[in-house]
């Protein structure tokens, strides 16, 4: 690793005297019902590479370095205290072997699970973990609390395989619709891009990643989906399992487009999902996303603390810690609040004053009340990328002026900028100047643009890598820092990632339609222009019957009985589709199997096949 550029040494140092670092309540709360930790920190995937190493953070119990502002050092190292913990009675968390939190609920004869983790390797570490404390307690319940992979995909791992009678599995309304879209329609470039986000190549140490705000990293074993049996509809929804009584609030629209909070009033413990955690969250998340609604998500906090306020003692959420005693619980809840109807509000007003979304991320400041609260702070989301999407969710990405509607394409206009700059010797003069001046901003904005022109110019490439490096060194946002350094790491070492597949769990909860509009989203439409078919699509084991047209260079669908003329008719159970799809059975095995019947044209579906363009996992993201 470089070492700290002395603006960024000296700006670092800056945050160290300007917050309350003397303040170690976060602390006490992290440590606090720790019960036991896990004999050998290394989980292992069941492909036998480690997904999850409790250790590897370990380096954050030394003094901070320059390369690391210490405001986010001090969270990665509240996020790498890792352990089984009591929260209240009977309620447990399992933090830091993943990057969200898993909750244990102990009813009248087993436990109740809240969000099983990303993987099932490491959910099920978490309860061994539980039960080598507290006993072979059966799972008697599971339940996610939002639609996000972090809570729903080592499901697995902790249900056992035959459960009779079988197990409730609860989960708010839209729950798997919103779990399969946002993984399936856009998951390739999602994927590549929560690689940036989450730093998951980075090594991790000071120079590389202490973290992502939220919890350390993402752990890298087995995901699966199983689907919900109970849906929580409205908010004053009631319902006990296995004894535990529950009473639910439905906050669709806030940190996921199906999410809930829910308080145990026998026990005086609120959970808030991922809705208040110790940090500002994303309206818009970096790896890509809808656009959340931050004045809905503050509306959401406002009226947990009228439900559930004056009868809480604990509040917890799936990530980070919990806070103790009512009067701290409101504080904690209200300020929340009052951080997302800040940035919603004030970006507007200054919307509204003619500023585009740059110039209200760059003025935007926080109010001393809120900004010296840890929790507040944007390790997670920032202020500055979470206006930009609140400016997008009312006006889009266009700011208005006719200057920027059509630009150039980036590698169009890196090389206009390079003859405009007086060539790439003139360029690099003046990046290596600002540099220098400590403009490195300016440096990785302009260098940016020779690298887009001159793909194969070293200098250029270390040059804005040293830049990003800095950049990186001095965020307070582990997002930002990932970005940065892994941009870094891609201009000196190329594009490194790993190939992606939806997990079979995923694609069975797709509904039939969605697996066709994902297959539609792969066509090539240009190519495809000039087919025209008709196709029909029986499923027998589902019942469906589905008409599919290829035109102009789409392919539609719609549910309907055989009907007119068709090029070709295709009977395939469900599971026969999915495996076709994922590549786990040829066309031919599965005829052979008597899975799949053609009557008609089947040259149709080798032409259509023909079309598919396949999604690029490796994409370049710094260079061209």
């Amino acid at each position: 690793m470089h070492e700290a550029a002395p603006q960024i040494a000296a700006s670092n140092e800056a945050v160290g005297m300007e917050l309350p670092f003397d303040d170690d309540q976060d602390f006490q709360d992290a440590r606090r019902g720790r019960v036991g930790s896990l004999t050998d920190p290394v989980i292992h995937a069941t492909s036998g590479r480690i997904a999850w190493d409790a250790a590897a953070y370990d380096f954050l119990e030394g003094e901070c370095p320059p390369s690391v502002n210490p405001s986010l050092w001090r969270q990665g190292r509240l996020n790498a205290i890792h352990g089984l913990f009591e929260v209240a009675d009977g309620i447990y968390q399992v933090r830091g072997l993943d990057l969200s939190n898993m909750t244990i609920v102990e009813g009248g004869q087993g436990v109740l699970v809240i969000d099983p983790l990303i993987s099932c390797e490491t959910a099920a570490a978490a309860l061994a973990l539980y039960r080598s404390h507290r006993g072979e307690r059966p799972v008697t319940g599971l339940l996610y609390t939002h639609s996000h992979v972090d809570h729903f995909g080592g499901a697995r791992g902790v249900l056992p395989p035959h459960a009779n009678p079988p197990i409730p599995i609860i989960a708010p309304e839209g729950f798997l619709e919103h779990a399969v879209a946002e993984n399936v329609y856009a998951g390739t470039a999602m994927t590549r891009r929560a690689t940036y986000m989450y730093g998951a190549l980075l090594p991790k140490g000071p120079g590389g990643s202490v973290g992502a705000g939220l919890g350390q990293t993402t752990s890298l074993g087995t995901v699966s989906l199983v689907p919900p049996t109970i849906d929580i509809t409205h908010t004053g929804q009631e319902l006990v399992v296995d004894g535990i009584r529950m009473e639910f609030q439905i906050t669709p629209g806030t940190e996921a487009p199906a999410e809930m909070n829910f308080l145990f009033p026998d026990r005086g413990a609120l959970c808030m999902a991922e809705n208040a955690t110790h940090n500002l969250h994303n309206v818009l998340t970096l790896r890509g996303a809808l656009v959340r609604d931050a004045r809905v998500w503050a509306a959401y906090l406002d009226e947990a603390i009228e439900l559930f306020g004056e009868r809480a003692e604990v509040v917890f959420a799936q990530h980070h810690w919990p806070r103790w005693g009512q009067a701290r619980i409101v504080d904690f809840l209200a300020k929340q609040r009052d951080l997302y109807a800040y940035v919603h509000d004030q970006t507007l007003r200054m919307l509204n004053k003619g500023l585009v979304a740059s110039e209200i991320a760059e003025t935007l400041e926080l109010p001393e009340s809120l900004s010296r609260e840890w929790h507040c702070r944007g390790y997670y989301g920032s202020l500055s990328h979470n206006a930009k999407a609140v400016y997008q969710r009312y006006l889009g990405w266009f700011d208005g002026n006719p200057a920027h509607l059509w630009p150039h394409p980036p590698e169009a206009a890196a090389a206009r900028y390079v003859a405009l700059a007086g060539g790439a010797e003139a360029l690099l003069a003046n990046a290596r100047s600002a540099f220098e001046q400590g403009d490195l901003r300016w440096v990785v904005e302009v260098v940016n643009h020779l690298v887009f022109a001159e793909p194969e110019n070293e200098q250029a490439k270390d040059l804005q890598a040293r830049a990003l490096e800095q950049l990186g060194y001095g965020a307070e946002n582990a997002t930002w820092r990932n970005f940065f350094l892994m941009g870094a790491k891609e201009l000196r070492e190329g594009v490194a990632g790993t190939a992606t597949t939806v997990p079979p769990d995923m694609l069975k909860g797709l509904a039939t339609g969605q697996v066709l509009d994902a297959v539609a989203i792969r066509l090539d439409g240009l190519r495809a222009a000039e087919a025209d078919a008709a196709m029909h699509l029986s499923l027998p084991d589902t019942g469906e019957q589905i008409r599919l047209t290829l035109s102009n260079g789409v392919l539609t669908h719609r549910p309907g009985a055989p009907g007119g003329a068709v090029d070709v008719a295709v009977s395939i159970t469900r599971a026969a589709l999915d495996e076709l799809l994922t590549g786990a059975a040829t066309p031919e095995a599965l005829a052979a199997a008597g899975s799949v019947s053609i009557e008609g044209d089947a040259g149709v579906l080798m032409r259509l096949a023909g079309l598919i363009d396949p999604p690029d996992p490796r994409f370049a993201i710094v260079t061209p």
